[in-house]
């Protein structure tokens, strides 16, 4: 009689969910993770993620430092954010309970595999006792233990798989029980079992497809009276859909960039986390006439990306922190020679190796003044995986529309994030057009276009538009001076060209009203949170305005105007305070600093907390 009262119980219905896997780095969590964010958007429900990964390559199974997490916050309103704490957990493991288990929700859905709480394991993850029996946890989440490898090996006892490759499976059988709890369709998961194994193991296709449908259907036939939870569709704009990762945008950003401009794209990089992807994505998209060449280091990838520009295509590269550092002689050089050069910095928490997988936005200053002598370049950022889209077409707009070097600020939480994204229309995407030097035409290398100040490229090998450019200071003629006062003149004007690029920003878009009792600044991956906290306060009829920064060198004309209207100003980072520093330095105004470097986002809570602070000073 209860498994009838499971069938006949009917579906609660949820606004917002945020549910989170969590198991060894081989459990296959991301595998899964990815699987119910493609599942969730095909339903129709928005969403954002957050995949957390280990920073070892492979720490000892079952430890700490080996669990790899992906978090996940879907619904039927707009959800900005991955969540701050997930309403269910799955553990595969002692370790990802030990870990996860704190930022659980009380009341929250628990499902463990106690076929993994053995006397090693949970030595391993650093316990002395089982956790399961500890009645706190029983009290205050809705537990369900299952055995996993049992379930599992007891689906597959007809394959012909030995039993290592049958246990492989049992990520999926946790996925499949999820997507009975959530009401998830298991199609486009089937879909994609198939694409990936049924070509090199048919068995293995099969395995997988029966052991996320047994997942299915245990929650169906089990004893246990449980909840089941559905979440209607989002309402969104007509249109084109598909989930689209941080990384995946940049790159489609800069294709459309490139094709906009008319110009051919060569991407130069060597592996490193979280850029390496971004190399990754564009190799599959060689169809598109762009070319990708992972050099054998950090400053022969920037060398490269910079004379694939100087012979008239448009040079990008990509890095994280350490490798700006190794880049910075370049990037000199790309400012000296004035041409246009695309350099994606995807941070994370350093300094040096510091928290390879985990995020953080402490390489502002870096990106503004971390080269030698008087050379400043533009510096923008992004603020979410779809935004990244739009970010890489102002990059190559800049780049090409003012002969610079040109910094783009993500961070690891937007690179591996992933929310669907509305596919635009190519044909709304305005052209970018700047024409090179014509043979038959006088060129003065130099020559500045009285509007942006940026000198007119000319493609070298072309009859009488030969000349010289380089690293040593050049008269207006590209002639080698030493001329004191040319080299004055000279820096001055690099300077100039790049305030100038502030004349073609657009107004800035303030979240609330032109004035009030506190704006909050932000810039880069804190825009979800940030915006969330200040939308929930002014829900409640606080007086509070936000606004997010993607041009940070130059800063917009309108900032000063838009900070004076305020009473006070609220700067979270997750660094020690950099855009504080800036934001004070240039409009001599105070400014509150909130910091976090723990390599984790902001939460939601821990910013209505600070601001419902500020609120009361």
């Amino acid at each position: 009689m209860e498994s009838e009262s499971v069938k006949t119980r009917a579906l609660k219905e949820l606004q917002t969910v945020v549910v989170r896997f969590a198991g060894d780095s081989g459990d296959g969590m991301q595998t899964v993770g990815e699987r119910f964010t493609e599942s969730t958007a095909i339903f129709g429900n928005d969403l954002a993620t957050f995949p957390d990964f280990p920073a070892e390559i492979r720490a000892p199974r079952g430890t700490v430092p080996g669990v790899s997490a992906f978090q996940i916050q879907f619904g039927s309103t707009e959800i900005l954010t991955p969540g701050d704490a997930p309403d269910a957990l799955v553990a595969m493991n002692p370790a990802a309970l030990k870990v996860h288990l704190p930022d659980l929700v009380d009341g929250g859905m628990l499902l463990v595999n106690k076929a993994a709480f053995t006397k090693g394991n949970l030595r391993m993850a650093g316990y002395t006792a089982n956790p399961l029996h500890d009645p706190h946890i029983s009290e205050n989440y809705e537990v369900v233990e299952v055995d996993l490898n049992y379930l599992v090996l007891e689906s597959l006892k007809d394959f012909r798989l030995n039993q290592k490759s049958k246990l492989r499976c049992k990520n999926f059988f946790a996925l499949g029980f999820m997507y009975w709890i959530y009401s998830r369709p298991l199609a486009t998961t089937i879909a994609f079992i198939r694409s990936k194994w049924e070509s090199p193991s048919p068995e293995l296709a099969k395995a997988n497809i029966k052991v996320l449908k047994a997942g299915y259907y245990f929650g169906e036939t089990t004893e246990t009276a449980r909840n089941r939870y559905m979440l209607a569709k989002a309402e969104v704009e007509p249109g084109v859909y598909r989930k689209v990762s941080g990384n995946e945008a940049l790159v489609l950003g800069l294709i459309a960039g490139a094709a906009k401009a008319n110009r051919n794209l060569v991407y130069s990089g060597y592996p490193i986390t979280p850029a390496s992807s971004i190399l990754e994505t564009l190799a599959a998209h060689k169809h598109f006439g762009l070319k990708t060449i992972q050099a054998e280091d950090e400053i022969a990838s920037i060398g490269i990306a910079l004379g694939a520009s100087y012979a008239g295509s448009l040079g990008a590269t990509g890095t994280s922190g350490p490798g700006m550092c190794l880049k910075a002689e370049f990037i000199g050089l790309a400012t000296s020679t004035e041409l246009p050069l695309i350099i994606f910095n995807i941070q994370r928490a350093g300094p040096s190796t510091g928290l390879p997988t985990k995020t953080e936005q402490s390489d502002l200053t870096q990106a503004i003044f971390g080269r030698h002598s008087d050379a400043p370049i533009p510096v923008i950022a992004t603020n979410s995986p779809c935004d990244c889209f739009e970010t890489s077409i102002e990059a190559v707009r800049i780049a090409l529309t003012y002969s610079t070097p040109v910094i783009v600020l993500s961070d690891l939480y937007i690179a591996s994030g992933a929310e669907p994204w509305k596919v635009p229309d190519p044909a709304n995407i305005p052209p970018i057009e700047v024409a090179f030097a014509q043979e038959g035409e006088p060129l003065q290398v130099y020559h500045r276009d009285p509007e942006t100040l940026a000198r007119t490229q000319a493609i070298p090998g072309q009859q009488g538009l030969e000349h010289r450019i380089g690293g040593l200071e050049k008269d207006p003629f590209s002639g080698v001076s030493y001329d004191p006062a040319n080299h004055e003149h000279m820096t001055r004007m690099r300077s100039e060209k790049i305030e100038r690029i502030a004349d073609s920003i657009p107004p800035t878009k303030i979240n609330g009203e032109s004035f009030g009792e506190l704006l909050i600044i932000g810039w880069g991956g804190t825009f979800g949170a940030i915006t969330a906290a200040c939308s929930s306060l002014q829900a409640e009829g606080f007086s509070v305005s936000s606004l997010h920064l993607r041009h940070l060198n130059p800063l917009p004309r309108d900032l000063g105007e838009i900070l004076g209207n305020f009473d006070k100003i609220l700067v979270p980072e997750l660094n020690q305070g950099q855009l504080s520093m800036l934001l004070r330095a240039q409009f001599l105004l105070d400014v509150i600093s909130y910091n976090k470097v723990q390599g984790q986002p902001f939460k939601v809570r821990e910013l209505l907390q600070k601001i419902q602070e500020v609120l009361r000073l």
